[in-house]
């Protein structure tokens, strides 16, 4: 029996390839738009562009894994490994946390001593870095108690920033209001760009690029002022990219920040899953940091 496996959700963003060479068990995010039924396109982002020029204003709901999603990997995990730990997509967003633990009451007595849980309090690319950390903390190898000890600490110390491309999906979410989106439209249209981030386990606003061409180029400009102090002190970073089916502009940014920056590993670039996906809509980037 292997000494420690992984339980997360698809909405990391992590490459398929990645999940599998690390044996990560994902438990599946429901997703229900039944507008977005039957519209063309490849991935969710497409088909959500389709949609917008019908003029249809429907939003799509996501809701967390069923205990009973969790509880399979849980004990597929446990049947391999001495002991597992599960990272959970933030609770502030999402009841994937209440969910785990559930599912983990429903254990052996026995098997709920080898199942350890953690809130990430992070999403997407960024949520992913935690569960990279927690792969490596195993390949030194750390016990599952000084694994989650470390990953409660690091939470804070992993960093991301977003940037929609249009606000409408956040609104339509009833997530801000009429008159907040209308304000940040009247930004994008003046150059003014606002970047969200989460902190906390929350998104929330933490900056604003002006005179940015695209997307790419404000992320970037934004990843170089938080991360100015660590790369300037020679500090390895870990980088992950996820985009709202912006290839194109997610590997543009990719160039820019190997070509800018020493001492970085970008990790991935993926497309970003629904959970985040239907608030920040096509075209999005999202960039997540931390020192390695």
């Amino acid at each position: 029996m292997q000494k420690i496996g992984f339980v997360t959700e698809d909405a990391t963003d992590m490459p398929r390839e990645l999940v599998e060479r690390c044996q990560i068990a994902q438990a599946s995010v429901k997703f229900t738009w039944p507008e977005l039924e039957g519209m063309p396109g490849e991935n969710t982002f497409q088909k959500m562009r389709e949609l917008a020029k019908k003029g249809d204003k429907s939003f799509g709901k996501t809701s967390q894994p069923a205990v009973k999603d969790f509880l399979e990997k849980f004990e597929e995990q446990l049947a391999k490994f001495e002991k597992v730990i599960c990272i959970t997509i933030t609770s502030k967003l999402s009841g994937s946390y209440n969910s785990a633990n559930q599912a983990k009451s429903y254990l052996k007595e026995e098997d709920q001593k080898r199942l350890f849980i953690v809130d990430s309090l992070l999403v997407s690319a960024a949520q992913a870095l935690l569960v990279m950390k927690a792969v490596d903390l195993m390949n030194e190898n750390k016990t599952a108690e000084e694994i989650v000890a470390e990953l409660e600490k690091f939470v804070p110390q992993v960093h991301s920033n977003l940037i929609f491309e249009d606000i409408k999906f956040v609104e339509a979410s009833g997530r801000i209001s009429h008159f907040a989106a209308t304000l940040v439209r009247g930004m994008a249209k003046a150059g003014i760009r606002p970047v969200l981030a989460f902190k906390k386990g929350v998104l929330t606003p933490t900056g604003l690029k002006t005179g940015a061409k695209d997307i790419p180029t404000a992320i970037f400009r934004q990843l170089e002022k938080d991360a100015k102090e660590f790369i300037g002190a020679g500090k390895k970073i870990r980088v992950a990219i996820a985009h709202g089916d912006d290839s194109q502009g997610a590997q543009r940014l990719r160039e820019m920040i190997e070509s800018n920056f020493k001492n970085v590993e970008v990790a991935f670039v993926n497309i970003i899953d629904n959970v985040l996906g239907i608030l920040a809509g096509p075209d999005a980037i999202i960039v997540a940091w931390c020192e390695v």
